[in-house]
């Protein structure tokens, strides 16, 4: 049977970003009633944008955490639009921020049925208890990442810090599910 490609979507990328300076948060509530902030409850400010359609944490110490964005360059867009708002609303920013992807988390679908047994006992650094957890639990050392594998096919990629990882630590464990037979295809 001919391989099939497995089909990958990016669900989230977290992304900190640093201002490299001190914000005061009660201004930006005052600037920007929209926002959330419960510095009772949580210390820091919750700033959501429709578009691109992500929330981002800023902190007083002008550290700041942006989620939701589908892509790097998303989450990018993202925290520079939020900078944006923030100078609208008077609080000045002196430097650019210092952005860096913390986590990309994405799903796929190898098109295929996974031998998630074989597999456990082949595989290095992999966890499989079915009883407690219905999927594979791998431990990809290059890129680094994991992966949680279910018998359907389908499966979860997190801890990518590039885009590209991602897409080549799900190929490289299709490939070796093929190689060892552990994937079949109906």
């Amino acid at each position: 049977m001919p391989r099939v490609k497995a089909t990958i979507s990016i669900e989230n990328v977290v992304a900190s970003a640093t201002l490299n300076q001190k914000v005061d948060l009660n201004s930006v509530v005052k600037g920007y009633p929209g926002v959330e902030y419960h510095p009772e409850k949580f210390p820091g400010l919750i700033f959501r944008l429709k578009r691109p359609k992500t929330t981002t944490l800023i902190f007083s110490s002008g550290k700041m955490v942006c989620t939701g964005a589908k892509s790097a360059k998303e989450a990018r867009r993202a925290v520079i639009n939020v900078i944006k708002e923030l100078k609208k609303s008077g609080i000045i920013i002196i430097s650019k921020p210092e952005l860096k992807i913390q986590n990309i988390v994405a799903s796929g679908i190898l098109g295929g049925m996974a031998d998630l047994e074989k597999a456990a006992y082949t595989l290095k650094h992999t966890m499989y208890e079915p009883e407690q957890f219905p999927g594979l639990i791998y431990r990809m050392e290059n890129p680094k990442v994991v992966i949680l594998l279910f018998a359907s096919g389908k499966l979860v990629c997190t801890g990518a810090k590039k885009e590209e990882d991602v897409y080549i630590a799900v190929e490289k464990l299709h490939e070796l599910l093929e190689e060892t037979n552990f994937i079949f295809y109906e």
